[in-house]
């Protein structure tokens, strides 16, 4: 008989009740370190203070009224994320998946506006992943994501990943953007090198092509930076944003520059719920805590800790890791071993991981984790890797 919850995860036997900062409360009273985040959601930990009082002081005014009306917290969001970035305009979604959606709606209304409406193509990357939708996995063009849910819709290209000669002979008449991750999450924590997204940049201004960032995993601190392709010096035109925006709250973004977003007028898109004044109260606190440079110093210090002493991890388990990759606390460790037996023996050790493709277990741990929670996190993943190797043996 189907459970009541729509079996469509292997969940892990675990049932955590409660949060703090980097710590997760099992039912039972066991402690785990999380070095996940709710994949990178968590982006400053749980029930953290500052957000708690964004959301219960807004809770007690008003949850909902719908975009028919003007939202101040919806608006001092936006001005924020303008402020701070490179986009002149912003709309609000509840998750990544819906920021695909209208990312993919933004591109081709541009080109219908602009008389070209055969400029549908959407250029993507192996290994890529940018949600569930009809439009994300058939962005993504893997068998995984879309057997069994055809017809796929139709306009995207998958493209080898790192093939420039590929990339170049794809474009025709029919390319209107490239989507594409800075940092790949799903794909393997795979970092697209500084000077490759530059070099997407010019392809794109030479083209007259649109580009489109998917910063919804490695976006709001997670690298460092406020956004990861501010490492490259480049722009986008369109970019999709959630997960850490939101603390933990769901909330998601697409923000634009004036030109690409100028198809999208009254009655091309809408949420019912996007940008309500509770998420949009935890975003604006969220981004005035990590906008903040000195903050971004901090995140820079401790990611060059922790990824200094998982360096030491790999050498001291050769048998089980191969090697560390990343951005800032966007981090891999590359296994040797099956990648899901570190991150199950992990469990044992009392420290949350989440696994990749490419074999890669992630680390994606609060942006405030402190320097001793750093080090207890080595003792654990320490103790997991010894497990996994005396299992092996």
């Amino acid at each position: 008989m189907i459970p009541s919850v729509l079996p469509t995860y292997n969940r892990a036997p675990l049932h955590f009740v409660k949060g703090e900062g980097c710590w997760l409360t099992e039912e039972d009273g066991r402690r785990f370190l999380d070095l996940g985040s709710g994949i990178a959601v968590n982006a400053l930990g749980h029930a953290n203070p500052e957000l708690v009082k964004a959301l219960t002081d807004q809770a007690g005014k008003l949850w909902h009224v719908s975009n028919l009306y003007e939202i101040p917290n919806q608006q001092a969001l936006a001005d924020k994320l303008v402020e701070t970035s490179f986009a002149d305009t912003v709309f609000f979604t509840n998750s990544g998946t819906e920021a695909c959606e209208l990312a993919v709606k933004m591109a081709r209304k541009y080109w219908y506006e602009k008389g070209q409406p055969e400029k549908t193509t959407i250029l993507t990357f192996e290994g890529c992943f940018h949600g569930r939708s009809s439009a994300a996995i058939a962005a993504s063009g893997s068998e995984k994501m879309v057997k069994g849910f055809g017809p796929v819709l139709g306009g995207f290209k998958t493209l080898p990943w790192g093939d420039h000669d590929a990339l170049h002979a794809a474009i025709d008449e029919t390319v209107g953007a490239i989507l594409i991750e800075p940092v790949q999450g799903e794909g393997g924590i795979r970092v697209l090198p500084d000077q490759c997204l530059k070099g997407l940049r010019a392809l794109c201004d030479e083209k007259g092509i649109l580009l489109i960032l998917d910063e919804v995993q490695c976006g709001v601190g997670r690298t460092g930076r406020l956004f990861a392709h501010e490492w490259s010096g480049v722009e986008p035109d369109i970019m999709m944003v959630a997960k850490g925006i939101g603390g933990g709250f769901p909330l998601g973004a697409v923000l634009a520059k004036e030109e690409a977003a100028c198809g999208m007028t009254a009655g091309t898109h809408g949420s019912t719920y996007g940008g309500n004044p509770l998420g949009c109260a935890v975003g604006k606190t969220v981004m005035d805590i990590v906008s903040d440079p000195e903050f971004l110093d901090g995140v820079r210090a401790r990611a060059g800790l922790l990824r200094q002493k998982l360096e030491g991890l790999v050498a001291a388990h050769p048998d089980v890791f191969e090697g560390v990759r990343g951005s800032g606390l966007m981090l891999g460790l590359k296994c040797k071993v099956t990648n899901l037996d570190v991150v199950k023996a992990g469990y044992d050790a009392e420290v949350i991981t989440v696994p990749a493709a490419d074999n890669i277990v992630r680390l994606l741990p609060p942006l405030n984790i402190t320097e001793d929670e750093i080090g207890e996190a080595l003792k654990r993943l320490d103790a997991a890797a010894s497990a996994v190797t005396k299992a092996s043996a």
